[in-house]
């Protein structure tokens, strides 16, 4: 069994880093193109945006170190693991995209609390190309990486999945933008950076609360604690629940769980019992790492 969690945790950390490294080139790629695109056609919103793509880079690079720590075995100083690490990633990435998009928004508020208006760029035709590409690309990544992050139950990657959506929500406003600009109305470049702040700082919240909740042990949502509740009730041999408490860990479940089980059993049967409560439970849920089964005897807890 621990050489199948080790090939698990393997196939996890190979399958982060294709990932991560097929959109560290294109987010690179994106930012070259959408800096070039910004400065030429004159477009602040364009200039947001490439930053908001460059900071997928960082991003991304933060996500394959929590991934990649996360992935390592229990050892002596972490009996349990090191699972949170990820969440870790995830929290730090959150921190990112909200320092990145407070400062476009300072900026965008600033151009538009001066109220000359007269004075701001008309983006070029180049700018509205540019983000066409970039809502298609970031959209493309988005999926990408939310499928891969779904099959390995990853909450770094999902939350890197997230951090395209976001940017390809960015691109959208600064297609917007950029084309009032065009029609006439130079704020509207200006707005789109706004837009794309309050897009950003969302995001963010959204990946910290997501990893907060991960590491401060709370518990699954109840369509799973039922699951495993009617998991456990299937054993005939178990008279009722007395208890059953989860956590999540990282991306990982641990169980506590007592039973009720008749009094007149030797420790041996009540035992065994436990084992196969232990065993249904893991075996139906893949994202259980640690079950503790406490037995309970039927008839003494029913005098008391």
């Amino acid at each position: 069994m621990e050489e199948n969690r080790r090939m698990d945790g393997d196939a996890f950390q190979k399958a982060a880093n294709r990932v991560s490294v097929v959109t560290i080139i294109g987010n690179v790629a994106l930012s070259v193109m959408k800096l070039a695109a910004g400065i030429l056609a004159k477009s602040n919103a364009m200039v947001s945006d490439a930053v908001h793509s460059a900071s997928d880079v960082f991003s991304t690079v933060v996500v394959m170190v929590g991934i990649r720590l996360a992935a390592k075995e229990s050892d002596k100083e972490h009996p349990y693991g090191h699972e949170r690490l990820e969440c870790v990633a995830a929290m730090l990435l959150a921190m990112v995209l909200f320092v990145t998009g407070l400062g476009i928004g300072v900026e965008a508020a600033k151009d538009i609390a001066s109220g000359d208006y007269a004075k701001l760029q008309v983006p070029g035709a180049l700018a509205m190309a540019a983000a066409v590409v970039s809502v298609a690309s970031k959209e493309a990544m988005y999926w990408y990486t939310r499928f891969y992050a779904k099959k390995i139950d990853s909450s770094a990657l999902m939350a890197d999945a997230w951090h395209h959506r976001s940017d390809a929500f960015s691109s959208i406003g600064a297609l917007v933008g950029i084309g009032g600009a065009r029609l006439g109305f130079p704020v509207m470049d200006s707005a789109a950076s706004l837009v794309i702040f309050v897009f950003i700082v969302k995001a963010a919240y959204d990946i910290f609360k997501d990893a907060m909740d991960k590491m401060v042990d709370h518990s699954c949502d109840e369509e799973t604690e039922r699951q495993i509740y009617e998991c456990v009730m299937r054993n005939e041999e178990v008279l009722g629940i007395d208890l059953l408490q989860t956590r999540i860990f990282g991306a990982r479940i641990y169980v506590d769980v007592e039973v009720q089980v008749d009094a007149s059993y030797t420790l041996q049967e009540a035992h065994e019992i436990a084992e196969l409560v232990h065993e249904e439970i893991e075996k139906e849920f893949s994202k259980v790492k640690h079950i503790m089964v406490h037995v309970n005897p039927k008839s003494v807890r029913a005098d008391a």
